[in-house]
């Protein structure tokens, strides 16, 4: 089974504008309510495939409660350590002019050392039966980088392989226990290793030093320029398909869930790699923040390169 941990669950509120002007009055075209959250996304997308998984994570309010219908509705299993306060309700902006969009996000999840304890409690006997694990995201307030260490190490001293995706300090600490996969985009990738990734070639060379240094696979997001994986003795560039962007929101997270899907089936990274980058096309053709049609994930899939890096 596919485990998912999402520590700041998330339901995202996308709004359309035909161009996205500061200090003006913009009338959205359409409003959107979709899942949020790295791993939910992961979870989310792989129930749309018809594979199983089970989504950890705190949660709370009715923003929590309508998260885990969600999920439980695409066929998520759903355990959820319940906390106080309200599961974040995530505003993201979609500007139709250059099918740009923009996040603007909060804390609003109030957890304590026993909502910790319960969750880990939760996160050991998921493990049992565990696949693979699929963490990350933002921390609620008050919450430590120290839990992803925690979380990582508890699942790799089992022999189950984690795929790791999030940001800033949170990336920088929870690298540190080893996870087998991150799945930086650009600027959470130049964050890490402190300068700018412009071309192909810096994303190649910064994804060789964290392999090196930490043994962790690498898979950059690159937007429209699709994604570079960096592998013990290859690396493969996959370019993104062409075609029309309606929300980029989520895409990367379909890239965790090709990567779990590999995993939990003990197929090659490789697979994993072509899952994940048809999933991101599929993502990007929907209004929804990482929602996409099984239909066209299976379309894209015969149609995803990875071609060996460097050339």
């Amino acid at each position: 089974m596919i485990v998912t941990v999402t520590p700041n669950t998330v339901i995202d509120q996308v709004l359309f504008v035909s161009k996205f002007e500061k200090n003006h009055t913009m009338r959205a075209r359409d409003v959107v309510y979709s899942m949020g959250g790295k791993p939910t996304d992961a979870s989310w997308i792989l129930g749309e495939l018809g594979i199983p998984s089970l989504a950890l994570g705190f949660a709370a309010g009715a923003v929590g409660r309508k998260s885990e219908a969600l999920l439980r509705a695409r066929g998520v299993t759903t355990d959820f350590t319940e906390v106080e306060g309200e599961s974040r309700l995530v505003t993201v902006i979609v500007d139709e002019s250059d099918h740009t969009h923009s996040t603007i996000t909060t804390s609003t999840l109030i957890v304590n050392a026993n909502h910790v304890a319960a969750l880990r409690q939760r996160y050991q006997s998921a493990l049992g039966e565990a696949t693979c694990v699929v963490l990350g995201g933002t921390l609620p307030a008050g919450v430590e980088p120290s839990l992803y260490v925690d979380l990582i190490t508890l699942a790799r001293e089992r022999n189950i392989p984690v795929v790791f995706d999030a940001s800033d300090r949170n990336l920088q600490v929870g690298l540190t226990a080893r996870p087998n996969f991150i799945k930086p985009n650009r600027d959470e990738l130049g964050a890490l290793i402190g300068h700018p990734i412009t071309t192909l070639e810096d994303a190649y060379r910064a994804g060789c030093s964290v392999l090196e240094q930490y043994g962790t696979i690498p898979v950059i997001t690159l937007g429209r320029e699709g994604g570079l994986a960096v592998l013990p003795g290859r690396a493969y560039r996959i370019p993104a398909l062409k075609g029309q962007v309606v929300n980029a929101a989520g895409a990367g997270d379909a890239v965790l869930a090709g990567l779990a899907a590999a995993l939990d089936r003990g197929q090659p990274v490789e697979e994993g790699l072509r899952l994940g980058f048809a999933a991101a096309a599929a993502v990007v053709l929907t209004p929804g923040t990482a929602d996409c049609r099984r239909a066209d994930v299976e379309r894209f899939l015969p149609q995803i390169e990875l071609i060996p890096y460097p050339g």
